[in-house]
């Protein structure tokens, strides 16, 4: 799905999920799955604000950055 397509998507309907990791706490990101593995973030403080969205391919590297330890610093 390419990237113009994805901010056309409706979100009013997309079922938000907060990782296991944040319970209790107010300062985390929400993801939500889209059409052809592609997802969308928002700041679960600010849910009203436009969420990112990542085609696959994005969160793939993003997701496998993360597990290699390459978090910004």
């Amino acid at each position: 799905m390419e990237k113009a397509d994805l901010y056309a998507l409706d979100l009013s309907r997309v079922r938000w999920e907060k990782s296991s990791f944040s319970e209790g706490l107010d300062n985390c990101v929400e993801v939500a799955q889209l059409p052809g593995g592609a997802v969308a973030v928002r700041d679960s403080k600010n849910p009203h604000r436009k969420a990112l969205r990542f085609t696959a391919a994005e969160w793939s590297a993003f997701r496998s950055g993360i597990e290699a330890g390459e978090l910004p610093g």
